[in-house]
């Protein structure tokens, strides 16, 4: 069964959920200035090094460079990126892994307004971990720590 082009109906999210469940994995498309589908290359570098690739072609579709603010398009199967939330490579690859299990969430037909985004933000603490595994460059593997330390800290404001 082919991927529908929108999920808007329910029999498009039915057969978005058969699709997945066939094996469907998106090929991939990044849309955007030069600059923007390079910084989205190095980012998906990161995702393939903790082997996340295939989970995040599984769920989403393609990546769009936008002027107003980063977010999940449930019924695109897009995330939108600013220039903001890609210039640092292991937040944005983060960022990404976080919206790719909300939009599993979404097609697993999972109740956002009971847990709101903190499955989504547990599994990308847990992406950066595998992440920071795997990493061999010190200063990126810092960079993951200092993700991981800002993700997982008890703060009061």
């Amino acid at each position: 069964m082919r991927f529908p082009n929108r999920i808007y109906t329910i029999e498009e999210f039915m057969r978005a959920r058969k699709s997945i469940a066939e094996g469907h994995i998106h090929c991939l498309r990044v849309i955007g200035q030069s600059t923007f589908k390079k910084k989205v290359e190095e980012v998906l570098s990161l995702i393939k090094k903790a082997e996340y690739y295939n989970f995040l072609r599984t769920y989403i579709r393609k990546m769009c460079e936008i002027e107003g603010m980063s977010q999940l398009r449930e019924t695109e199967a897009t995330i939108w990126l600013n220039k903001h939330v890609i210039s640092n490579p292991i937040e944005s690859a983060r960022f990404i892994i976080q919206k790719t299990y909300q939009m599993k969430a979404y097609l697993d037909g999972e109740k956002y307004y009971l847990k709101g985004e903190l499955p989504a933000i547990n599994a990308s603490i847990t992406f950066l971990q595998k992440l920071e595994e795997k990493l061999i460059n010190k200063k990126m593997k810092t960079k993951c720590k200092e993700s991981i330390k800002q993700w997982t800290e008890n703060t009061i404001l």
